[in-house]
């Protein structure tokens, strides 16, 4: 898959460094495209579900860096340790073993002190992302954190919905069904404060002469179909389009279906206890919602969604079961939801065949039941598909997806084994401005999974995020750090400060380009880099165009200009 290309009239390049640094990347191989999801022979197959989970005593380094990409925010030389001594599927199972942590929430709530927002620390608006960055960085359970990240891109509620609070809540959400099952993800998701301010159901009314205020409102009816469930298209059970005699599309709802659906979610409002509440918390962000008690607020009479007749008289509750056990057993949901997680995880544009084995587990883990998340993760991570290329000459020109700017800069920092994100400044915290966590612009995130590399067939939805801009970032990421700027010296302070083993990089490479790229290659491009890349960086060592007696200057950059190669670019 290439990626990355650096075209004229599209690079910012702030000064030499950049311009010689673009210059390497555009001369680097491309790493290829090609195929598309429905005409890909190619498709290593299985007699079961999954490959067989890789044996301790066989775990090559190369695979257990390649796995911690798909199943953790990056590889550290003891997660690559642990992987190779336990093997995949022990792990995994470990990683369901651990104990659910919620995020601390008061440091969040600190915001109740302030009467006016305006006064209100960064700190505390920064808290939930900062939080959860850390968390990505050092946490044990990568695992479910990781899969928290894919769900917060596929059910969206953003953070500039609500408050600090709800934003935790509504993450810790997330993070509690990471490895729970889909329908109370579902039933939890239609009650929660910040999702209900975000898409409006907590303003969802029917007319009436009693309440001439109230009006319906469709929005969250509408994403519960269309992006949180079952899709906008009928689909077969490997995910592909299901077609008319013409060739046509055909669409899995109408029109009519949302305002029923609307219908059979309105009455749903705010929990008021405590009445007296700070102003800023005035909306109860932390609490889900209740059934309101009042007659006019809830449209009892009969509806009929997707077929399905809700009777007249029935509760809030009652229809929102209902509603949940309804999109459970459609036969859309399992593939939409099973194609999401494996680009998410694992691909960017998985076979069909890929998607029909995960869907099957989604549909029946083995016992009955539907939706289960750690039985549909195991599937995605264990296929026989996801980790053929775990030896590289079984990879295929189709696998891998782009590296999105969170996963990029977790990544690079857990190789450098760092402990926390960074503060340069007073009031100064480093974030991902291309991908700023849980503020996404708008209700389908940060792309949609249908977007595809440029001039080609093949989806890669995370290569929207891969502009000029976020590439200027990634070629000067590491070394705009080690600028502090409160002394305002080039000290290394903000990255030692958040813990990260930054000597072992400046040893090496006062020692030896080859020791140097040996450390790259080993924490970064899973000891195997390419010949082509490490020969680029070679060269600019040993011609550098900085001060070259600087070895933590020389250290940083080469280790940005690496990061921000295809070969790193792509999970491939």
């Amino acid at each position: 898959m290439g990626i990355l290309t650096v075209q004229q009239g599209q690079r910012r390049s702030p000064g030499a460094w950049l311009g010689r640094a673009a210059l390497v990347l555009g001369v680097l191989g491309l790493l290829g495209c090609g195929g598309g999801r429905s005409s890909d022979p190619g498709t290593p197959m299985s007699a079961g579900q999954m490959a067989p989970p890789s044996a301790a005593s066989k775990v090559t380094h190369y695979a257990a860096s390649r796995f911690a990409e798909h199943a953790s925010f990056g590889p550290t030389p003891a997660l690559i340790a642990e992987l190779r001594a336990k093997g995949f599927e022990a792990w995994i199972d470990e990683q369901f073993a651990l104990p659910f942590v919620p995020m601390d929430i008061k440091p969040a709530e600190a915001l109740y002190a302030y009467t006016d927002r305006l006064d209100v620390p960064r700190a505390i608006w920064s808290y939930p992302e900062r939080e959860f960055m850390r968390l990505a960085l050092v946490a044990p359970d990568q695992l479910r954190l990781r899969v928290t990240w894919s769900l917060s891109q596929v059910i969206v509620a953003t953070k500039a919905a609500g408050r600090p609070p709800g934003e935790v809540n509504w993450v810790n959400l997330l993070y509690r069904h990471a490895f729970s099952q889909y329908g109370p993800l579902l039933r939890d998701t239609s009650t929660n404060r910040l999702m209900g301010w975000y898409l409006n159901n907590d303003q969802n009314r029917p007319k009436s002469a009693e309440c001439t205020h109230c009006a319906p409102n469709e929005n969250y009816a509408r994403e519960l179909l269309q992006l949180f469930s079952i899709g906008v298209v009928q689909l077969n059970p490997d995910g592909t389009s299901v077609r008319d005699g013409r060739g046509r599309l055909v669409e899995s709802y109408t029109q009519t279906d949302v305002e029923e659906l609307a219908r059979a979610l309105t009455g749903w409002t705010p929990d008021r206890d405590p009445p007296n509440t700070p102003d800023l918390a005035s909306r109860n962000w932390i609490k889900p919602m209740v059934p309101s008690t009042w007659p006019p607020e809830r449209d009892a009479g009969r509806k009929v969604v997707l077929g399905r007749v809700f009777p007249a008289g029935q509760s809030q509750n009652k229809d929102l079961d209902d509603i949940v056990a309804m999109l459970m057993a459609h036969p859309n949901i399992a593939p939409f939801v099973s194609l999401r997680l494996i680009q998410h995880l694992v691909k960017s544009d998985p076979t069909p065949a890929y998607v029909g084995r995960v869907a099957a587990r989604f549909r029946n883990n083995g016992s009955g039941v539907a939706g289960d998340m750690k039985a549909v993760v195991k599937a995605v991570l264990l296929d026989a598909e996801a980790r053929a290329g775990d030896v590289p000459e079984q990879s295929r020109i189709t696998d891998g997806k782009f590296r999105e700017p969170v996963l990029h800069r977790m990544a690079m920092f857990r190789g450098m084994q760092c402990r926390s994100t960074f503060q340069r400044g007073p009031d100064d915290f480093w974030n991902v401005y291309s991908q700023p966590p849980f503020a996404q612009d708008s209700v389908f995130s940060f792309y949609t999974p249908f977007d595809r590399a440029p001039g080609s067939n093949l989806l890669a939805p995370e290569q929207r995020l891969v502009d000029a801009s976020e590439l200027t970032g990634r070629l000067n990421q590491a070394n705009d750090l080690r600028y502090n700027r409160i002394a305002r010296t080039n000290d290394l302070k903000p990255l030692t400060d958040a813990g990260c083993q930054v000597q072992p990089f400046i040893d090496a490479y006062t020692r030896s380009p080859k020791d140097y790229l040996d450390l790259l290659s080993s924490r970064y491009f899973r000891g195997a880099m390419p010949p082509t890349l490490r020969s680029n960086l070679e060269q600019m060592i040993q011609q550098p165009n900085w001060r070259g007696d600087d070895a933590s200057e020389g250290a940083m950059r080469m280790l940005d200009l690496a990061l921000a190669t295809p070969y790193f670019g792509v999970i491939h």
